[in-house]
């Protein structure tokens, strides 16, 4: 048995709460989670002081998987965090939109121009790909495991910034130009396609809506096992086209606080 509380009632889920269960003859919680708080202009969110920020209208303006990494990104399980507007808009942008989207929409793009939409077959030897995922599923599960779900965040995010760093380096578009560098054009896009797919995977628990459009804008199945989050799984596939952006540009929302 578990208990996810507060830490301004930590006292009673400690004591009172174990004692009321042991004179009952009931089970006692074999762990408890403790959230800290959630701070505007660092103070404590508060309905009797009004200094609060609704979820409902940010997921009217951004969607419900943008809120769920944000407030996940931005206060890790445990402590105060102090959230804002801007920090939600700003994080919507840089990390889901481009870092995450811009990187579906480069990689798709580049396999509808320089493979007709087709997915190369998987190359011969990994190039470090292997144990790159390899690492990621252990990473991820270990701090998933442990209930840090910003720590495994953050880890699914490096391997987002190393994919993005891999299409920098090898500059598709200068491989496409030099026929005796197909083959090193393939691996390139097999890479970034398969890496996107892992990575999908690994994100179905923080953003399960957008892993499902990944996982279909890339002509892979909708298998979310665990076990995919590897190197080498991406299933043959043709007819990519340029996926939609993940996350389309929208104005900062108004919202009382």
């Amino acid at each position: 048995m578990r208990h996810l509380l507060a830490k301004d009632i930590l006292k009673f889920h400690c004591v009172i709460w174990p004692a009321l269960l042991l004179a009952a003859g009931l089970d006692v919680p074999k762990q408890l989670f403790v959230h800290g708080y959630l701070l505007f202009d660092e103070r404590k969110m508060s309905k009797s002081l009004g200094n609060v920020i609704d979820p409902l209208d940010l997921v009217d303006v951004y969607g419900a998987d943008p809120v769920r990494f944000y407030v996940i990104r931005a206060v890790p399980f445990g402590q105060d965090g102090n959230v804002s507007t801007t920090g939600v808009h700003e994080r919507y942008e840089r990390e889901l939109g481009n870092d995450l989207g811009n990187l579906l929409s480069r990689t798709t793009a580049m396999l509808a121009r320089y493979r007709n939409g087709r997915v190369p077959g998987k190359p011969e030897g990994d190039g470090g790909g292997a144990d790159a995922l390899a690492a990621l599923n252990r990473d991820v599960a270990s701090s998933l495991d442990a209930f840090d779900v910003t720590a495994g965040l953050e880890r699914i995010w490096q391997q987002v910034r190393a994919l993005n760093a891999l299409v920098e380096q090898r500059k598709p578009w200068e491989l496409a130009k030099d026929d005796a560098r197909a083959d090193e054009l393939d691996r390139t896009l097999y890479e970034l396609a398969d890496g996107l797919r892992a990575v999908a995977v690994a994100l179905a628990a923080y953003l399960p809506e957008t892993a499902p459009r990944i996982l279909q804008a890339l002509g892979q199945p909708g298998d979310l096992a665990w076990e995919n989050v590897a190197y080498g799984r991406t299933a043959p596939a043709e007819r990519i086209g340029p996926a939609e952006p993940l996350f389309p540009r929208v104005d900062p929302p108004v919202v009382a606080a």
